[in-house]
């Protein structure tokens, strides 16, 4: 399997974002390897209604809302939340998690504008998809993306992606 691999999917409801995640950690990654890009208006309407999810504390832990979260975490809530590497973007409005985030953050603020489409299309999503993806962000969507470890992982990540509702599932 190439290097360069990587499933994404664009989710556009928190419910389906969040299984799709739960499908990822079930097969052993962790909130480290996946990578999480929205709008900071999605995390605000999905994620800081104070339920709390894996996702959602993720996505305030990016905004630089987080904190020591107990309690029973969704799926997607508190990867955000406790990943290291989660920025947000001001300007851009996108809360970025993930080892994206660790790229963007390295190449300082300024370069975060182009920066997200470019680390997007540095991890092999042809330019045409970003922009679908891109206007999927700014439609309110979540969009994931996940190295798999094996093609075995990542048959099984795009078929449980796309049974979560996931739109442009590719890998």
């Amino acid at each position: 399997m190439a290097e360069s691999t990587m499933v994404t999917g664009l989710f556009r409801d928190r419910d389906s974002a969040e299984r799709a995640y739960q499908a990822v950690t079930d097969r052993g990654y962790s909130r480290d390897d996946v990578n999480l890009v929205m709008s900071d208006e999605t995390r605000k309407r999905h994620f800081a209604s104070g339920e709390r999810t894996e996702l959602g504390s993720k996505a305030a832990e990016g905004a630089g809302i987080g904190g020591a979260i107990g309690g029973t975490l969704g799926a997607i809530a508190a990867a955000i939340a406790a990943v290291g590497t989660s920025i947000a973007i001001p300007g851009l409005g996108l809360v970025v998690a993930g080892p994206v985030a660790a790229a963007l953050a390295g190449a300082g603020a300024g370069a975060a504008t182009g920066g997200l489409v470019g680390a997007l299309i540095g991890w092999g999503i042809p330019e045409e998809r970003v922009k679908r993806y891109e206007a999927g962000v700014k439609e309110g969507g979540i969009l994931m993306g996940v190295k798999p470890r094996s093609d075995e992982d990542a048959a099984h990540i795009e078929k449980s992606w796309r049974d979560y509702r996931g739109e442009d599932v590719y890998r």
